[in-house]
């Protein structure tokens, strides 16, 4: 069946902890100077593709925010609405979030970090409710029960959080015509290749989403991928 419409996937630029080998999780970092020109980058293959948006959707860390809006502004972009939701967040680390590469590596060995980096079904270990790193904590997730909240997560949370997002915001939307730009992180973003493409819990962890780089994803009429792309 005919192209109909197009899904840009983009992982947000680059941050401080990024550089540093830092697991950001839902800490709410900026994107740096490296992270804008990514932006820059992208906003200009996307315009140079010829590929404009109705909707626009982030999660709610500040990152993927400051990726779109100097993404749209370097593609010369007509005004389009934002959504932002807290199911297209990364992928929570529980007690790694903050620590660097080597610091889990010291304290958890190879094995467990390599499971929890990029594995599917372990979770790193948990918060505490009580640890100031829990997101009841935080203002913006005032109005999320916080039993909903993640204390960690595995890939395959991550992505049983992402799903009701793609089938109840996203689908409709596409199937309506309306070309989406989605600006999230890494392992959000892997969840839904992973679904996209139909790949095995055991392949993911080879799946790698680099960032500032856009996916686009082309759909006909009924949902079906008809074709995808890196616009590198």
């Amino acid at each position: 069946m005919q192209h109909v419409v197009d899904l840009v996937l983009i992982r947000h630029g680059n941050t401080a902890w990024n550089q540093t080998d830092r697991f950001t999780g839902w800490a709410d970092i900026p994107i740096v100077e490296q992270g804008e020109q990514q932006a820059v980058e992208a906003g200009r293959r996307i315009a140079a593709a010829g590929i404009t948006f109705s909707e626009v959707h982030t999660s709610l860390l500040l990152r993927t925010k400051q990726t779109a809006e100097i993404l749209l502004a370097a593609a010369n972009h007509p005004d389009i609405s934002h959504h932002a939701t807290w199911r297209l967040n990364e992928r929570h680390y529980g007690q790694l979030q903050g620590m660097n590469k080597q610091e889990i590596l010291t304290e958890w060995g190879k094995h467990n970090y390599h499971l929890w980096w990029r594995g599917y079904h372990q979770p790193p270990p948990a918060l505490t409710l009580d640890d100031p790193r829990h997101p009841h904590f935080d203002p913006l997730y005032a109005l999320i029960p916080t039993a909903d909240l993640p204390r960690s997560e595995s890939l395959q949370d991550c992505q049983r959080r992402l799903m009701p997002w793609w089938h109840d915001t996203a689908t409709p939307s596409l199937k309506a015509g309306r070309n989406l730009l989605l600006v999230s992180h890494g392992n959000t973003i892997r969840s839904l290749v992973m679904h996209l493409d139909h790949i095995e819990a055991a392949d993911i962890e080879h799946v790698e989403i680099p960032s500032g780089v856009p996916l686009v994803y082309r759909f006909d009429k009924a949902m079906v991928v008809t074709g995808k792309e890196w616009l590198a």
